[in-house]
């Protein structure tokens, strides 16, 4: 079955982007946000990634994602993790430039769908002003989609949101001490 260049046809459907926010305890928020941008991308849609505090760690969907033609991203933080009571201001400077980076693609007038990975987390341990996310979900073009993942989702934002999907932790392999496994968690 071909689709087609769809583009034109598409950008239609996407008159008015919405902000969905994937956020919660439970496994899937990124990966949900990677399903959208797969299934744009095969109806000729543009998208583009941030990632927040995934900087030089080996993801496994970067890989895949960069043989997409429509499918752009730019990862900032440092290798390792943030420690929320330790916040360093290497940290916090990579956040402020992932949030300058979304900025500058959101307004660029070239993207259908902007994906913020992990953007709830980089504000919810401050190394980003709430009150920018707020500020760039209310001033966001009318026709671009905007996606926001990562847990501790600030009240502010889901009330902002269109659509929000809280993953519940049910049982998760990590409690019995399973460790994240490549090609399946990261």
């Amino acid at each position: 079955m071909s689709l087609g260049n769809t583009s034109a046809a598409n950008r239609k459907t996407t008159a008015r982007g919405l902000v969905e926010i994937f956020t919660g305890e439970g496994k899937g928020k990124t990966t949900a946000a990677l399903g959208v941008a797969l299934r744009a991308s095969g109806h000729g849609l543009k998208v583009f990634i941030v990632y927040f505090m995934k900087g030089g760690f080996p993801y496994g969907e970067q890989k895949a994602l960069s043989r997409l033609s429509n499918i752009s991203f730019a990862r900032f933080g440092l290798e390792g993790f943030v420690d929320p009571n330790n916040v360093t201001e290497a940290e916090k400077g990579e956040a402020r430039k992932a949030l300058q980076k979304a900025k500058e693609v959101i307004f660029s007038n070239e993207y259908d769908i902007v994906i913020l990975d992990e953007i709830n987390v980089a504000a919810a341990w401050k190394l980003i002003d709430i009150a920018e996310v707020i500020k760039l979900i209310k001033e966001k073009p009318e026709r671009v989609e905007l996606i926001l993942t990562g847990r501790y989702a600030d009240d502010k934002l889901v009330e902002l949101a269109d659509l929000v999907t809280d993953m519940t932790k049910v049982k998760h392999p990590y409690d019995k001490g399973v460790l994240a496994r490549k090609g399946i968690d990261y």
